[in-house]
This record gives structure tokens, sequence and C-alpha cells, in this order.
């Protein structure tokens, strides 16, 4: 995707980092350069991050919007970027909950099993203020509910208990050198390679 090569990689914050804990302002400006230019750079940073999306806060940005690039369990890739997402409450019949494992770009290591529906139902707009609908199953429906959860400041770490928490921060105390590590060395190839 052209996004990835346009774009730089950002730092990305890490929980505990106080952006990450709040609700994100909506966005009122379309059609920027400066808008762009973050979409753009979002994506090179999930890429070089290995994720399967990122919110704005994720890169320090206070603003209602998330980028993904993925491929979902039927191997289905999923592109694009959603700004002031909000979820539809989808009725019981239409959807599962499924408990499958979790990870995030800002808890940098551990993987820990959350439960979620199995279907989600985003409605946004697009960088040019066009209304938009997204639509995941499965780990599609996964990620587009675990972003928009950043958007209102909470972690994957929030749906856990306090016990499985403490577990997954010492888990990411013992790893995040290595993931930083790893980060770093895939965003100077990136850099040398563009």
């Amino acid at each position: 995707m052209s996004e990835i090569h346009r774009g730089a990689p950002r730092r990305i914050t890490v929980v505990g980092e106080e952006i990450l804990t709040r609700r994100c302002r909506e966005a009122t400006e379309f059609g920027t350069p400066e808008l762009a230019r973050l979409i753009e750079d979002m994506f090179a940073t999930n890429h070089v991050a290995e994720g399967a999306a990122i919110a704005a806060n994720q890169v320090g940005v206070d603003l209602q919007l998330f980028v993904w690039d993925m491929r979902d369990e039927w191997g289905t890739h999923h592109t694009g970027h959603v700004l002031n997402p909000v979820l539809d409450d989808l009725p019981a019949d239409q959807r599962t909950l499924l408990e499958e494992p979790e990870g995030c770009l800002s808890v940098p290591g551990p993987y820990r099993v959350v439960a979620r529906p199995d279907r989600a139902v985003v409605r946004g707009q697009d960088q040019d203020g066009n209304p938009i609908v997204v639509e995941g199953r499965g780990y599609f429906a996964r990620c587009l509910q675990h972003e928009t959860d950043h958007l209102h400041g909470r972690l994957y770490l929030d749906r856990l208990t306090q016990r499985e928490r403490k577990s997954a921060l010492r888990e990411m105390a013992a790893s995040q050198d290595e993931v930083f590590a790893r980060r770093a060395a895939r965003s100077s190839s990136a850099a040398s390679s563009s």
C-alpha cells in the first residue's frame, strides 16, 4: 500500500501515558495535508510495528482516528481508515461472543484472552469528511472494536481482571526492550529502502 511507503514511522505511546487514558477529540477538519500526512505516518508506524491497526493516540495525537492494514482468518486483506468512529450496538441475535487472544502495540509483548462480539459495524468519516460504514467479522471485528476502545481511552488491559492485568504488565516489562529493538530495526530498514 502506498501510504506505508509515503509515511514516516512515529513513536508509539505505551501503557501509562496519559493520552491513552482519555477520550480523543472529535475530528472537525477534513481534507487537509496535515491529516493526510498523519494517516500516511500511521500506516507506516503500523507496518514497522507489525501491527494490524493503530489509533491516533498511539502515535501521540489526540484525534478520533484509526487505520488498519491486516488479514483476517479467511485470508481477506482489509485496509483503511476511519475518523470519529461509532460502533453500532448490534442485537444479541446478530453476534456471538468470542474469547480470543488480543495484544496491543501500546502494550508491547503480552497477549491475553478478551471476550468480544464476532461482528462489528463502525460508522464514521473518511479523511475528506465523507460518511463511511465498515463492517467486520472475526479478527477484523475484534480489530475495529479494539481501536474504537483506544479512542475512548481504553486498552484491552482494562477488560481484564486485576490479576490478569498485573500479569500482562509484568510480561510487558520483561519483553518490551526486545519488541522496541525489533521495531527500531524494521524502521531503519524501511528508511534505508525508501
